[in-house]
């Protein structure tokens, strides 16, 4: 490791964020393709179930309030690699056609800082739709920073003031992942932490990734009583903290209550937040808190301060809520900053049925121990659980090869609702290039149900021609046959006989064509 003396930053101002911010606009899409950055649990269908239900009950409270006109806004901010605007748009939509009430016109604005994730987004064939419905937009955001936001499709420029409706903020995995504070707290004083970077010998040849796997960071305390000050915008929290805390670290979001504010400008009537984090919003959490490590995953993560930004907010006349029993892997929380929160009863509702009762969070939970008994599940069971994630892309993945072994032995009302389940999973499944083929896993369990038809039609959707396999040619030549197409199977098995010239199953069909 180098020796030299470091330069001493602000924990917010040190170059890790930069390394940050480098790390997003060069990966773009590429860092949830690769699986680097984890995004399952914060991009499934249950979590989105959850927002779009809580944004449908908003809806509802702002016509029962009056205001059934105004379009409202939802902006999800670091919408990554758009997973979740896909499956809390199709959700919304189906759920605002079949209650077929008056409710406010909604548009979905998705926020990134990387241009090369908005550019994916915009020929993405599951958003195309929701584009040319007017639905969907698109903008570039800094948290750090912006003011405004620019609309890529409509060209709309949205200032502050210009909202009628509240502002709906959608903010995964975010408040974790932007600049943050470092404060201590001992014997009733604030202290700020900054930081000095070690890297190794030879880091200017390494990428932002490398560089923050490598890093390592020492802390350097001083007395800061600027935050103690009337003039620091977050005071009244430091207060709290300098009186109930010892011996603490504490990650303080500044930049992000900021960010919050600054778009809650942007409308006349403040804002409604949907979040989900790892942290906690309860002040015990952070008591006698170690220094933070960088969680590296190609970029990294800290811990969300939820309580800070809940405290902040109500401060200002929020009701916000969190689940009152302790959550494992995701907090999830809704912030009603707005006038009168306490009217927004279908609002709360929603967060009460969708997540206080059983939410995102306890269905990972599940999904963490199912996970681990495949091998001993009924395809009943396999079944129960894919319906209870919204047919769910991963869990089929999953259990594929469990199911494939429990086809010879289960009945056809079981046979008749995997093959339905598969429809249903297909058209919310929001495809990113990535290493599995989910086409070829359900071809080939139509396959083995003696569904010809419709394992033809998922087998051709998995072709790659720069990867074609003899087997699924051949089982693509057995398809064709069984549906009669004689000329099809024939090509198809000339195909494997090309890749496999001793293929016996595709010599026997060549022969009795």
């Amino acid at each position: 490791m180098t020796q030299t003396e470091q330069p001493i930053y602000r924990f917010g101002d040190a170059p890790i964020w930069e390394l940050q911010r480098s790390y997003y606009e060069e990966q773009g899409i590429k860092a949830w393709q690769s699986e680097e950055v984890p995004q399952y649990i914060t991009n499934n269908p249950i979590i989105a179930v959850a927002y779009a239900e809580m944004i449908f009950g908003f809806l509802q409270d702002r016509v029962r309030l009056g205001y059934a006109s105004e379009q409202v806004t939802i902006v999800e901010l670091g919408a990554g690699s758009g997973q979740l605007a896909f499956h809390v748009l199709k959700e919304l939509c189906e759920l605002t056609e079949f209650a077929g009430i008056a409710l406010p016109p909604f548009r979905y604005v998705m926020s990134d800082l990387a241009d090369k994730n908005i550019s994916y987004w915009q020929q993405h064939r599951s958003l195309i739709p929701f584009v040319e419905q007017g639905i969907l937009d698109f903008t570039k955001f800094d948290a750090v920073r912006d003011t405004e936001l620019s609309l890529v499709e409509s060209g709309v420029r949205l200032r502050p003031g210009d909202l009628q409706q509240p502002l709906v903020v959608i903010a995964n995995y975010f408040f974790d992942s932007i600049p943050q504070e470092l404060i201590y707290v001992e014997d009733s004083k604030i202290y700020e932490c900054k930081v000095s970077l070690q890297f190794p010998d030879g880091a200017a040849d390494l990428s932002a990734s490398e560089m923050l796997e490598k890093v390592i960071l020492e802390y350097h305390y001083r007395r800061a009583a600027d935050y103690e000050r009337e003039t620091y915008p977050y005071r009244d929290v430091i207060e709290l903290y300098r009186q109930k805390l010892d011996d603490s670290h504490v990650l303080f979001p500044a930049i992000g209550m900021d960010c919050l504010e600054r778009l809650g400008q942007l409308s006349q009537q403040s804002f409604l937040l949907l979040t989900a984090d790892k942290g906690d919003h309860r002040l015990e959490s952070w008591e006698f808190s170690e220094p933070p490590k960088l969680i590296h995953h190609g970029s990294f993560s800290l811990t969300a301060n939820y309580h800070a930004i809940q405290t902040f907010f109500e401060q200002k006349g929020a009701k916000s809520f969190f689940t009152t029993h302790h959550h494992n892997n995701l907090n999830i929380g809704c912030i009603l900053m707005l006038q009168s929160p306490i009217e927004y009863i279908n609002t709360r509702l929603a967060y009460r049925r969708f997540v206080e009762r059983f939410g995102p969070d306890d269905f990972f939970s599940l999904k963490q121990w199912f996970d681990g008994q495949l091998k001993h599940l009924e395809l009943r069971q396999i079944l129960a659980f894919w319906r209870l994630g919204g047919y769910d892309a991963q869990w089929l993945l999953q259990s594929a090869r469990r199911i494939s072994i429990l086809l010879p032995t289960v009945n056809e009302a079981e046979m008749e609702d995997l093959r339905s389940g598969i429809y249903l999973m297909w058209k919310t499944y929001y495809s990113m290039e990535e290493k599995h083929n989910l086409a070829l896993e359900c071809g080939l369990l139509l396959f083995q149900m003696d569904l010809f038809k419709d394992a033809l039609l998922f087998l051709e959707r998995s072709l790659h021609p720069s990867d074609a396999d003899s087997e699924v040619l051949y089982h693509l030549a057995i398809c064709c046959f069984e549906v009669g197409n004689a000329a099809a199977a024939l090509d198809y098995s000339h195909r494997t006989l090309a890749m496999e010239p001793e293929h016996e199953g595709a010599l026997a069909l060549q022969a009795l064509l």
